[in-house]
């Protein structure tokens, strides 16, 4: 065992000199480099304080972390940014502890982040699902319609706001000009879940087609990872604030009680001079993105038997492969693309998900091409025998009340008992069954299958036990 383990592997894999794609977005030391900020990276150490005199308070902002925000405020257009340290599950947990009084109603998309669903445990919050529609053909979740939200409102005049995803974890939009304006007509407040979308608005300043972001649309709170596509460090979000239906001051009291009370100052480091290349270079980083994107995907397209996701609505940021054409389930793929030291970020039966990001080079996508062809050209093509995930996130399930008395039982008894601890395979963090859901065989199945192909899937322990009402 190595005496340091977690750093060992962190320089090992640094030495390794991979193509990432996945999060976080910068993709390594290069762009900093590029883009004149190489001496933080040299005084990192150095850097690393807490609140000094001159070096403001998060939860109180007067001077330096003051100005940062306003320039992001700025940048998305918005009233109010809020920098956040704890990643956008805290922002999300916040805006809804913000909108939502205790014991009241929430309209939350099924494929919600696991952050949203810890907001109703914390809040005493009753859910109301809506569903998104499923690509059938893919297996994957699509996106949350604008009918299927006026069909909750219309059920649940009670519920204070609507919460979903957008883009998803595939990249699929909803419309959320055309939600906003139902929501809104109905006096509710809209958060959005951009965790996937924070560099949405730089690629619309600079006209590319790609969605508009919630922050055009008219959604009062959107939260962004920054990290996941952008510039900064692991962990560092921003939440965009442009309504009057929450007073800010009191989505800061729950932001101050949901973080960390030492903020490091590396994050909100990183999200300064993520904002500074947004300021000063973002033409030409969104257009060399988005120029590699596009090469990536006409040469992708001459690849016979290779199949790249295309639907409406699509974030062409997350390429979504399938290569089931060759019996090649999504983890068989990445594996075989592991080998040559491509790193993707999500695999769901046979589509395996590139996460590409703003530091990510037009040399990434030519070693990803050239590792696509040797696979395609060295195996047969036959036909996927690999099965689908199940349509947990369309069904409508049992509800039950959640239980208080709780017991641990394996996997395979849990049909038809009651989910006491949310089943979530991770990633994409999205719950397969939350807690007062009636278990069925169809999710025991695939979970079981998740697993046995090395899925890490929380809710379920090294023993293969899971949480039910007793």
């Amino acid at each position: 065992m190595a005496e340091t383990p977690i750093l060992s592997f962190l320089l090992e894999h640094a030495d390794k000199h991979t193509v990432s794609f996945h999060m976080p977005g910068h993709k390594g030391s290069g762009i900093y480099r590029k883009y004149g900020h190489g001496e933080f990276l040299e005084k990192i150490m150095d850097c690393d304080i807490t609140e000094i005199i001159g070096a403001d308070n998060l939860y109180q902002t007067e001077g330096i972390l003051k100005e940062a925000q306003e320039e992001y405020a700025k940048l998305y257009g918005v009233k109010r940014a809020y920098i956040l340290v704890n990643g956008t599950s805290a922002g999300l947990i916040a805006a809804i502890l913000a909108s939502v009084p205790k014991g009241g109603k929430i309209i939350l998309a099924r494929n919600c982040h696991k952050a949203i669903y810890n907001a109703l445990v914390l809040g005493c919050i009753q859910p109301v699902y809506a569903y998104p529609s499923m690509i059938e053909e893919y297996g994957i979740s699509g996106e949350i319609t604008p009918e299927e939200i006026s069909r909750c409102l219309a059920e649940n005049p009670d519920a204070s706001a609507v919460v979903f995803p957008s883009p998803n974890y595939y990249g699929i939009c909803s419309d959320i000009t055309k939600i906003a304006e139902i929501v809104h007509a109905a006096g509710k407040i809209l958060i959005v879940d951009q965790a996937h979308g924070a560099h949405l608005k730089f690629f619309s300043d600079c006209g590319y087609p790609l969605p508009k972001s919630a922050e055009e649309c008219g959604a009062d709170i959107a939260v962004n990872s920054i990290h996941k596509t952008l510039a900064s460090f692991t962990q560092s979000a921003l939440l965009t604030f442009n309504t009057d239906k929450v007073g800010h001051y009191v989505l800061e009291d729950k932001l101050q009680m949901i973080m960390s009370t030492s903020p490091s100052y590396l994050l909100m480091a990183s999200l300064d001079i993520n904002a500074d290349i947004l300021k000063h270079h973002k033409e030409q980083a969104i257009a060399e993105w988005y120029e590699a994107l596009s090469f990536f995907y006409e040469e992708a397209a001459k690849i016979d038997g290779l199949e790249v996701i295309r639907t409406d609505a699509l974030d062409i940021t997350k390429i979504n492969l399938d290569m089931s054409a060759f019996g090649l389930s999504g983890a068989e793929l990445e594996q075989l693309l592991l080998e040559k030291g491509i790193y993707a970020e999500l695999t769901t039966g046979n589509i395996l998900m590139c996460m590409t990001g703003i530091g990510n080079t037009k040399e990434d996508m030519k070693k990803t091409l050239k590792a696509l062809k040797e696979i395609a050209s060295s195996r047969p093509k036959k036909a996927s025998v690999h099965e689908k995930p199940p349509a947990v996130l369309e069904a409508r399930f049992e509800l039950c009340a959640v239980p208080q008395h709780k017991v641990r039982i394996p996997l395979g008894e849990g049909e038809g008992r009651i989910c006491a601890q949310s089943i979530i395979p991770y990633p994409p963090g999205i719950p397969f069954i939350c807690p007062g859901e009636k278990i069925t065989a169809e999710v025991i199945t695939y979970i079981k299958a998740l697993r046995s192909a090395g899925e890490k899937v929380i809710g379920v322990n090294a023993e293969g036990e899971i949480t039910v009402g007793e």
